[in-house]
């Protein structure tokens, strides 16, 4: 297989990644996973030290200073390196676990709590008005969990329906549920448990925020080659709310020492782009028709 093939299989699918990811964070994730391929070390090793990377930029941000605030973003962008890395290597292996991806996301969400109270310290607390301050930045990473949310949300959609398989709404989630279940019979696997729960109500979060249980029944059954030619160019604006566009967008504003700029995008820009594609996201749900059976 070529270089080029190994990277494409490496992928999710082009149409579900983020701009900076193809043209810079992921190519990089790919190098590193060449290196390592023949190694022992495991995605979630990666996933777990991509984590500690993020959390040691968030204590960079919370130093404050303009050379704290370039070696955080410095770590920044290695986290989301590695952050790639962690499914790109288990897709190549095909050693991926479902554990591994909740892993995945809550090491995300530990980075980004982490970075936001490193922000509020260095930035907000040195500000002339640290109470503004801090009410803007607990609106932009609430902005952000929505975000986020959407994102996942409707990536995920579109490649349950365009690649035919299981959707991450029903029965995968039953199955974890069930794999919980019986972990509980055993009394053991607590890590595991823990992350199974948190992962549930996660999932269950996003289908209450993105219309209920009857759009996804809906689009569940959609025509797979109806829904691609309809949801192809959505998709990628949706992904420019997606998490590295934001960690890049920190990333800049971290090394122009404008944290202001950062806030404000998140809650003004940010949430403007979502408000206006949430309708049109809706209408062209609504003009999916379910796929004919023969």
């Amino acid at each position: 297989m070529s270089l080029r093939a190994q990277y494409l299989a490496s992928l999710k699918m082009r149409e579900v990644e983020e701009f900076f990811d193809l043209v810079f964070y992921r190519p990089l994730a790919f190098l590193f996973v060449k290196a390592i391929y023949r190694t022992d070390i495991t995605p979630n090793q990666i996933t777990v030290i991509s984590m500690l990377l993020g959390v040691i930029a968030g204590v960079c941000f919370a130093l404050g200073s303009a050379a704290m605030l370039i070696a955080g973003a410095v770590l920044l962008v290695a986290y989301d390196v590695l952050d790639c890395s962690d499914g790109q290597l288990a897709r190549l292996k095909k050693n991926g676990t479902r554990t591994g991806r909740i892993l995945d996301g809550v090491s995300d969400y530990v980075v980004d709590v982490t970075v936001y109270i490193g922000i509020g310290i260095g930035f907000a607390n040195a500000s002339d008005d640290p109470a503004f301050w801090w009410l803007m930045l607990v609106a932009a990473g609430l902005s952000n969990a929505v975000h986020a949310i959407l994102v996942d949300y409707y990536r995920n959609r579109f490649l349950d329906v365009v690649l035919g398989r299981v959707s991450t709404f029903e029965e995968d989630l039953q199955a974890f549920e069930a794999e919980r279940d019986e972990m509980r019979r055993q009394g053991d696997h607590y890590f595991d448990r823990l992350l199974i729960g948190i992962y549930v109500g996660y999932s269950r979060l996003q289908s209450r925020i993105t219309s209920g249980s009857k759009e996804h029944n809906h689009l569940a059954v959609a025509e797979p080659k109806e829904y691609y030619r309809r949801n192809r160019v959505i998709i990628r604006l949706w992904l420019f709310l997606g998490p590295t566009t934001q960690i890049t967008f920190l990333v800049i504003c971290a090394l122009f020492n404008r944290m202001d700029i950062y806030i404000y995008g998140l809650v003004i820009a940010a949430n403007a782009w979502a408000v206006v594609l949430y309708p049109f996201q809706s209408l062209i749900n609504h003009r999916l028709k379910p796929a004919t059976t023969s």
